[in-house]
């Protein structure tokens, strides 16, 4: 059976679909899809803690769908510009997880990804597919993936869901 590791950058699911489409993604349909005739070796969702009550809630959601969810402090810096970031972190886990995994999914349209999924595809011969809203994915990014898969209506929540901020 094909192995996957599977890698979320929260926020930029987040922020893109809600500019892209107003609503949120479906973090279930995902799962079921990315996960389809394949086993788990690992699932991040990683993500920006702003110590909130929904956040938690949401958190706890991802974790109940079978991710593990890494947390970085919310840090708001006193000219009124704020940090949280985890593409190092995403990078380290996913040269790791490549090693281990056939396949590498990658769920973000940040084109500083690019040379990542590029090295996980010609150093770990890994196939590396990106999931991330069409027209806001950078090109260099579903360039140097194996597949893209775009976010559209299908991976997005239906009713107008609870909306959970994030940043």
């Amino acid at each position: 059976m094909e192995t996957v590791s599977i890698l979320v950058d929260v926020q930029n699911v987040y922020y893109t679909t809600k500019q892209a489409y107003g609503r949120n993604f479906d973090y279930n349909k995902f799962w079921r899809y990315a996960t389809n005739n394949r086993r788990v070796i690992n699932a991040v969702a990683y993500a920006i803690d702003k110590v909130d009550e929904k956040q938690r809630h949401f958190q706890n959601i991802l974790r109940a769908i079978g991710f593990e969810v890494k947390l970085k402090p919310f840090i708001q810096r006193s000219d009124g510009s704020a940090k949280g970031d985890w593409d190092a972190g995403i990078t380290l886990d996913a040269m790791e997880y490549a090693e281990q995994s056939d396949t590498i999914v990658l769920v973000s349209g940040d084109g500083d990804f690019d040379l990542l999924a590029d090295r996980m595809r010609t150093k770990h011969n890994a196939t590396v597919e990106v999931y991330g809203v069409d027209r806001l994915t950078a090109a260099s990014l579903i360039d140097s993936a194996n597949k893209f898969i775009p976010i559209k209506s299908d991976l997005l929540l239906n009713l107008n869901p609870i909306t959970y901020k994030l940043l």
